[in-house]
């Protein structure tokens, strides 16, 4: 076979700050995804990339490039309109246990293709999993059965979708060139798109927990997606949400299930339900139900027997106890006062120091280890009174867990300035 295009050519354009053709850049994913381009040469292109950036039309032709490399989801045959939501991902972010339910229980078909977890970001299949019986993986007829009939899956997505996203994911990994918008947007919506939603509502996170610290990184991040979206016509909008402080009361897996269901049977903390909402009314929107009363379906019941549905077509008890770990470790106000900040960053590490998560893809998670958190930014609290709960199965975890959290958090007196990191929801971005 005569290859179409040399690769340090296209390297020296990338590193000369030139553009790359959409002809180049089909080829180019192509030739990696078959092993033409060896490892070395593409972290040379992902460096350029990384330091030069991208023009649109090339991040558009990047994306659909690894859509190609792949299958394609077809929802065509469904009687349902399909609408689906991906977080960037956080600190106690467990927001698509109720709001995939939540959104089901009108009517609409929400195809949740989910990950894991790695480092200090929780990934949802492993909160799923501490669910006893539960599982991830699901044959293909399985997934469309359940879609139609319960309206709600979240599965682990196929290796066939756009897998040359995932072999450059892993190169980006160990070449330092992550965090760069092109590759971040085209990596997450070539998923997306090959996962064949009509409609997509993107929780782009910033702050101290979040992969995007700045707010104006995230911006331009969330805009990316978005254009991206609307030229592959999938309708897409994106929240600006923050990040700062962790979300809700949970940090783990088993206990931010825990959580999950206390808002699907209409509790909750705040935080986590003013989320829920705000991400079903945009996802049921583009579904063509702009009026729908999400406040209702969590109060009558219906987004929990959807939930229960959901969990039991998986093959999981969503009745069944959840896993409870060995050891805690309780610590305590050392002052009353004002609880004035609350750090996000920390209390993730911690967590995954506790066993929450992992350092490598093949890592197994605790399902009970974890954090719980007695008080947010703003609330008072008394001396020797709980501040938060470490739990992990392996007691010797507890020392590098308080470490990181030394300085993490801070109780002023009554009156002092509030550090509660700003607005749940900084904006909201369309095309």
């Amino acid at each position: 076979m005569i290859e179409q295009f040399d690769v340090v050519d296209l390297i020296h354009t990338k590193r000369d700050r030139g553009i790359l053709s959409t002809d180049q850049i089909n080829w180019m994913i192509d030739a990696y995804t078959r092993g033409y381009i060896a490892d070395e040469q593409m972290s040379a292109m992902t460096m350029a990339i990384y330091l030069n950036g991208m023009e649109r039309s090339e991040i558009r032709d990047l994306t659909l490039a690894m859509v190609a490399t792949g299958e394609r989801l077809d929802f065509s045959g469904l009687s349902k309109k399909t609408t689906d939501k991906h977080s960037t991902g956080g600190v106690g972010d467990k927001i698509t246990l109720p709001l995939a339910p939540l959104v089901a229980s009108f009517g609409v078909a929400v195809p949740q293709l989910s990950g894991r977890g790695l480092g200090h970001t929780g990934g949802t299949l492993d909160k799923l999993e501490s669910i006893p019986g539960w599982r991830a993986h699901l044959s293909t007829e399985e997934f469309y059965s359940q879609l139609d009939a319960v309206g709600a899956v979240v599965c682990a997505a196929s290796a066939d979708l756009a897998p040359a996203d995932g072999k450059l994911y892993a190169l980006r990994d160990i070449t330092g060139t992550v965090e760069s918008i092109p590759l971040i947007a085209s990596s997450i919506m070539s998923k997306k798109i090959a996962e064949g939603t009509a409609a997509l509502v993107l929780d782009v996170k910033f702050g101290s927990g979040a992969f995007m610290k700045d707010p104006a990184r995230s911006r331009e991040l969330a805009e990316t997606m978005v254009r991206l979206g609307t030229d592959a016509g999938v309708a897409t909008v994106a929240l600006l949400t923050n990040m700062n402080v962790p979300l809700g009361l949970a940090i783990g897996n088993a206990n931010e299930v825990r959580e999950s269901v206390e808002v699907l049977a209409g509790g909750g903390p705040a935080d986590v339900i003013e989320l829920t909402l705000a991400l079903a009314r945009e996802m049921l929107a583009l579904a063509g139900q702009p009026d729908a009363d999400v406040e209702a379906a969590l109060a009558d019941g219906r987004a929990m027997d959807t939930w229960r549905r959901m969990i039991s077509a998986q093959g999981g008890d969503p009745s069944a106890a959840l896993p409870t770990p060995r050891e805690s470790h309780v610590v305590l106000a050392p002052s009353s006062g004002v609880l004035v900040s609350q750090e996000a960053l920390p209390f993730g590490v911690a967590a995954w120091r506790l066993g929450a998560g992992r350092a490598r893809q093949q890592d197994p998670v605790q399902h009970a280890a974890g954090i719980d958190l007695h008080a947010k930014p703003g609330d008072l609290v008394t001396a020797g009174q709980p501040l938060f709960t470490l739990h992990t199965d392996e007691p010797a975890r507890f020392d590098r867990a308080l470490e990181v959290l030394e300085g993490a958090y801070t109780i002023g007196s009554v009156g002092d300035s509030v550090d509660d990191g700003g607005p749940l929801i900084l904006d909201r971005v369309t095309a």
